[in-house]
């Protein structure tokens, strides 16, 4: 096996890639933070957790239900939820949480789970969005006002994967901006992805599948697409109900794909780059796998590097975080028992833990911390150390009833957590 390639190297390109915005280190735009990788680049964050966990700063209510994240922008943040009369993106100023605007881009979703799970992504002053019935809207970022607006299921045949037509937890996607471009995952045979121009929404490209076979089911997942630069052909990654798949940017041909980390029920983790590698990991007994995209000739083709089983890690829905030759994520369905991954050597370094967390686990990366969402509403704060396991303090979130799920995001010295309809923000900046 090749050394790996310089993480910190890799990380630079990604982040460049995505972003088309003012460079400002607090700002947070989409999902998974700056590069999508769940990572801060912030520092001097605190480094223990003193009992009862960081200071509050303030909380506020008027969210609505739902599972998505928070983006964070200049002086706004932004979010989805539902209310009675249906499904809003809404808006709050990033001093004390007073909600800005709100905007209707569809019907609620009064289910079980209860509401949207796709965070906002925020690029040249506009605001994307992607609602649980396949609702993609286009918001102005300073008034909520609407663009353009696309339905992925009617204008594009979109779906997502259902096992024998049983489970259908709708769309959960963030849309991915990319420079001009807005990348989402309707999922039909003739539309696994798309590409709208970001300013108007009318259409460039459309990706067309194969009878992918193997493994899964057809239809969108539940995750959402990163950007590469594997083999030096840009492209997108994203995990649908066949397995991950990678798309030319320039003009949507499928170039590769690997069924083998595909589950029927929900395939779900946002997949990690890492230059011509790639790390993917889904629940329901998918496993794990390193791919490295290689040129076959004057093709693309995925080289499975290694395949993990399920019994030594499969990622539910809390994602994962790459750092110094590790991955760091929660192992097992509704379990998130923090496991650190060598990749060099295709292994465990450490773990599973049983800590006192419950349920899944949202993992988010700053200042060699790892920060740990169980379901059950704890938070948990590791080092980021392949050595061993090493809590530095927990704390509850409060006011926890339903499943604790949305992802923790770090940004401006600040700790952003979503707890439905009231959103908590923690002091985490040291002294």
């Amino acid at each position: 096996m090749r050394h790996p390639r310089s993480l910190a190297a890799a990380a630079t390109v990604v982040a460049l890639a995505l972003s088309t915005l003012p460079a400002r280190t607090a700002d947070w735009p989409h999902w998974r933070g700056p590069a999508r990788d769940g990572k801060s680049a912030e520092t001097g964050l605190l480094e223990t957790w003193p009992e009862g966990g960081p200071a509050l700063a303030w909380k506020t209510a008027g969210l609505g239900t739902g599972f998505s994240s928070v983006a964070v922008v200049g002086d706004r943040l932004y979010t989805m939820g539902d209310f009675g009369d249906g499904q809003y993106a809404v808006a709050l100023t990033k001093d004390g949480g007073v909600i800005a605007w709100k905007t209707r881009i569809g019907a609620a979703w009064n289910d079980e789970f209860l509401g949207p799970r796709g965070t906002p992504t925020v690029a040249e002053g506009r605001v994307y969005v992607l609602g649980t019935d396949g609702n993609l809207a286009c918001l102005d970022a300073k008034a909520g006002g609407v663009l353009w607006q696309h339905s992925l299921p009617a204008t594009l045949g979109g779906k997502v994967m259902q096992a024998g037509g049983q489970t259908d937890w709708k769309f959960s996607e963030s849309p991915l901006v990319d420079g001009k471009r807005v990348i989402v995952t309707p999922g039909a045979k003739n539309a696994a992805l798309v590409a709208l121009d970001a300013a108007t929404g009318k259409e460039i490209w459309r990706t067309a599948l194969p009878d992918l076979g193997g493994k899964g089911v057809d239809g969108a997942g539940y995750s959402s697409a990163v950007v590469s630069n594997a083999a030096g052909v840009r492209q997108y990654i994203q995990l649908v109900g066949r397995g991950l798949i990678g798309v030319d940017a320039a003009t949507g041909k499928l170039l590769w794909s690997y069924t083998r980390i595909a589950n029927d029920v929900a395939n779900i983790p946002t997949p990690l780059v890492d230059g011509d590698r790639v790390f993917a990991s889904t629940a329901y007994g998918g496993g794990a796998a390193l791919l490295e995209i290689r040129k076959d000739g004057e093709k693309l083709a995925a080289h499975e590097r290694f395949f993990l089983e399920p019994d030594v890690l499969q990622n539910h829905h809390g994602g994962m975080i790459l750092h110094g030759g590790h991955v760091y994520a929660g192992t097992g369905l509704n379990k998130g028992l923090p496991v650190a991954v060598d990749l060099a050597a295709g292994k465990l370094a450490w773990g599973p833990i049983r800590n006192a967390g419950k349920g899944s686990a949202a993992i988010t990366f700053a200042d060699g911390r790892l920060y740990l969402r169980y379901q059950s509403g704890l938070m948990v704060l590791v080092e980021a150390t392949s050595a061993a396991y090493k809590e530095l303090g927990s704390f509850q979130i409060p006011g926890v009833s339903k499943p604790s799920w949305s992802h923790p995001v770090v940004s401006g010295g600040k700790l952003y957590l979503r707890e439905q309809d009231t959103l908590y923000c923690y002091d985490v900046a040291g002294t």
